[in-house]
């Protein structure tokens, strides 16, 4: 039998109370709740990250196989470069023109999906960029090659922003990490997919007398056509308007979650004053060089990298398709891995950016000093990871920064971006394979970049750090 004992003139027993009803009820109605939870994110989930994540796919391949056929069928005789007459120079500019398309229509991209309903927007942006990749097939010209891809750009500038100003209407900041990270690793993972396309499509030069890169151009930009139908007909545009994909339950569910500076879907939301508060916050600034610096000294070598492996003389056209490979899945592996962790909270969004960028900076160091092609392939492989894994690691921040209204976060979002493109832009000439094989020079300058790089984020950090205690200051006092 148990008994009592007396403890401080209290009595005390080793049998513990039972639990009333009133707490049986409470976790019954949190577990509820929880399961509710799942259930909704499991459906925004199944749009907002799988489904543009698998439009992504073909969006990265669409602009990625332009540097596959560069050197696809190059021994037959029959590669672009040869057919359309194109010089190194003329080659970069078929190259770069892309990213100024981007750099024009991306800022204010991510108003034009408030104004036209987000699945709207996504069916023109998607059909469109789909019709121009598969017109690219039919060039005949240099002329012809730079109207194309200035209108492939044109079109596909707005998807990458728009995607993240979209995610901004359903999930919280702190929803947002690992979520942007499968997002675009999966565009990571699919410029490993365009160099193994390219590889099997090689093979079909010749059918239909047509030259394998051609083929190239058309199978590839099929996929986008039959993918904006679906964003037409089954994309959520904003929660309080999902009726399709949500319930009355649901939708109120996620008014009362979002937070209250979250953009919404309501008519004549527009806030053009808080443009004058980005335009005065230096992080707007820090965070545009950042993207610049990080895109021309980490991403630029992307848009030749099939061109610099094979340069490094120890294999094949047909086998440099394949040896694009690793870097991309590396990315992919490496980006998930740090979306899993920043989820999770053992590492932070600032220092991974900034050790992202030092390791970035090693391998370039490594790329200019060491001569054995195993060597530097190595290292390509980790420098192509760690470009592709910066911007969304630091994304979630950027896009805090910038909570507030529709016009701001749209902008803000949009601009930031845009800057990015400037990795097209200048990539290419960083990379004109007048300075190949060794590429020494080209390495030279996007380790100079990339030392600016690693110094803006930093200051990036400093400055939000700065606006987040001013934030804490001004609650503190309101209370």
């Amino acid at each position: 039998m148990a008994t009592e004992k007396i403890v401080g003139g209290t009595f005390t027993s080793p049998i513990s109370p039972s639990p009333s009803d009133d707490d049986i009820a409470s976790t019954a109605e949190t577990a509820l709740d929880s399961n509710f939870e799942k259930r909704v994110r499991r459906k925004i989930d199944f749009w907002l990250v799988g489904f543009y994540s698998a439009v992504y796919i073909f969006r990265v391949i669409d602009s990625s196989n332009y540097s596959n056929a560069a050197i696809i069928n190059l021994e037959r005789g029959t590669g672009i470069k040869k057919e359309l007459h194109l010089t190194p120079a003329m080659w970069s500019w078929t190259l770069s023109i892309f990213s100024y398309s981007y750099l024009i229509f991306e800022p204010t991209n991510t108003l034009l999906l408030k104004t036209f309903r987000p699945s709207r927007w996504m069916f023109v942006l998607i059909l469109a960029w789909g019709i121009c990749a598969c017109s690219a097939a039919a060039v005949q010209s240099f002329t012809g090659m730079m109207v194309v891809r200035f209108a492939i750009g044109m079109a596909e500038a707005g998807f990458y922003p728009a995607v993240l100003y979209h995610m901004d209407f359903f999930y919280l900041p702190q929803e947002l990490p690992w979520r942007i990270a499968l997002f675009y690793s999966v565009g990571q993972l699919s410029s490993a997919l365009s160099g193994l396309l390219a590889f099997g499509i090689s093979f079909m030069d010749g059918l239909g007398n047509l030259a394998g890169w051609r083929w190239l151009f058309l199978l590839e930009g099929l996929p986008a056509i039959i993918l904006a139908f679906v964003a037409l007909f089954w994309l959520p545009d904003y929660p309080e308007t999902a009726r399709k994909l949500l319930d009355d339950d649901e939708r109120a569910f996620m008014a009362k979650k979002l937070a209250d500076t979250a953009p919404t879907g309501e008519k004549g939301h527009w806030d053009w004053a808080s443009l004058k508060t980005l335009l005065v916050d230096p992080s707007v600034y820090t965070f545009s060089i950042y993207w610049v610096a990080h895109g021309i000294g980490g991403f630029g070598i992307s848009y030749a990298l099939p061109t610099v492996i094979y340069q490094l003389g120890f294999t094949t056209t047909a086998k440099s398709q394949l040896m694009n490979i690793p870097p991309y899945v590396a990315c992919f592996v490496l980006l998930n891995t740090l979306g899993h962790m920043l989820h999770k909270k053992w590492i932070r969004p600032w220092t991974t950016a900034v050790s992202i960028e030092a390791t970035t900076i090693v391998c370039y160091i490594i790329l200019i000093t060491v001569h054995s092609p195993v060597v530097k392939y190595l290292a390509l492989i980790v420098a192509v990871s760690c470009a592709g894994s910066a911007y969304p690691v630091i994304w979630p921040e950027r896009i805090r920064a910038l909570q507030g209204t529709t016009v701001a976060a749209g902008v803000g979002i949009g601009w930031t971006n845009a800057m990015a493109q400037f990795s097209g832009i200048v990539g290419p000439h960083v990379y004109s394979t007048v300075f190949g094989p060794t590429y020494h020079v080209s390495y030279v300058i996007c380790l100079c970049v990339l030392l600016v790089s690693i110094t803006s984020i930093l200051l990036s950090w400093f400055f939000v750090h700065q606006k987040d205690k001013r934030k804490s200051s001004t609650a503190a006092h309101t209370q």
